[in-house]
């Protein structure tokens, strides 16, 4: 266990995808959100197979048990990409990226429904509190004409798409939960990839802009960029325990605000910032809860062994 070098690699991951965002702003008034998944997701391939392959992993990732597994995961964890990407062109960066704290505080309850995974007080006081935050950073958004039907007002369509994307970011997590029992972290992140360039791909037939040379190679740049960034996330938790890794996400707003302001001219409201700080902070303390009770689980495990007739 490496713990300094897991953090500068989750670090690095959050400023890969940061940057990858603020790519992804720049050009999502001009393209339809199918077309951007699609080149996110083909170049982002890229990265992903030379890693593969320097691993001698190649031939693995594409071994699969679960394909049905493996395409629900696609299309959920698509759909939420796809949201999030829309959200981009009614949002400033940062607050974009701020509302998707809410994924999880959402991945908890629906562990608790889906997976049947036991929540005690302690987490559901945490994801209250952290839903609190979420209000108040969609406060600027609740914008009244929404109820008489104008679904129109940017703001507030782009602060409900990026809800809803991080819903679906939370189903795609607990969806590769139940990949992990069976599955190899390549072939996870391989077949997501796939699919969602796939997917991407179908929305061909709903009318593509043709790129001229300096969007494609932003395009490229940005597929890179997702790829190197879910390799160094990757590879950040084999070097320290997620407890220790898991806080290091929320540098994403630093480098989403220092990117907004220098290249949009933005700055979060301070609804956003105390928002965001208490979804973080809630965030923050799931994450000590789980590796907690784990350590506790642990700890009863190894107790359990070292009794006569415990195995």
């Amino acid at each position: 266990m490496k713990p300094v070098l897991g953090i500068i690699l989750k670090v690095l991951s959050a400023l890969a995808f940061t940057m990858m965002s603020a790519g992804l702003k720049i050009v999502s008034d001009r393209y339809p959100t199918g077309q951007m998944v699609f080149f996110r997701s083909a170049f982002a391939m890229i990265p992903l197979i030379v890693w593969l392959g320097w691993q001698g992993d190649l031939i693995n990732a594409v071994r699969t048990k679960n394909v049905t597994g493996h395409f629900l995961r696609g299309f959920i964890g698509t759909c939420g990409m796809g949201l999030g990407f829309a959200a981009l062109a009614y949002l400033p960066l940062h607050d974009s990226i701020a509302i998707g704290y809410a994924s999880p505080l959402l991945a908890v309850v629906l562990a608790a429904i889906i997976l049947k995974e036991t929540v005690r007080g302690h987490r559901w006081t945490a994801v209250a509190i952290g839903f609190v935050g979420v209000l108040i950073m969609l406060s600027p958004y609740l914008n009244p004409k929404i109820f008489t039907g104008a679904m129109g007002v940017g703001p507030t369509l782009g602060a409900a798409l990026a809800l809803l994307g991080a819903l679906c970011s939370a189903a795609a997590t607990i969806q590769v939960r139940r990949l992990t029992k069976t599955e190899k972290t390549g072939a996870i992140v391989f077949y997501f990839f796939l699919l969602s360039s796939g997917l991407g791909l179908c929305t061909i037939v709903f009318g593509w802009n043709m790129p001229p040379l300096q969007d494609f190679l932003l395009f490229v740049l940005i597929g890179i960029l997702g790829g190197i960034g879910q390799i160094l996330l990757t590879q950040s938790y084999r070097h320290a325990d997620t407890a220790i890794i898991a806080p290091f996400e929320y540098t994403t707003m630093i480098w989403a605000v220092i990117f907004s302001w220098f290249m949009f001219g933005d700055l979060p409201e301070q609804t956003v910032v105390i928002g965001g700080i208490i979804v973080a902070g809630a965030g923050l303390f799931v994450v000590w809860r789980e590796h907690h009770l784990g350590l506790m689980r642990s700890a009863e495990l190894a107790a359990g062994s070292r009794r006569p007739g415990g195995g």
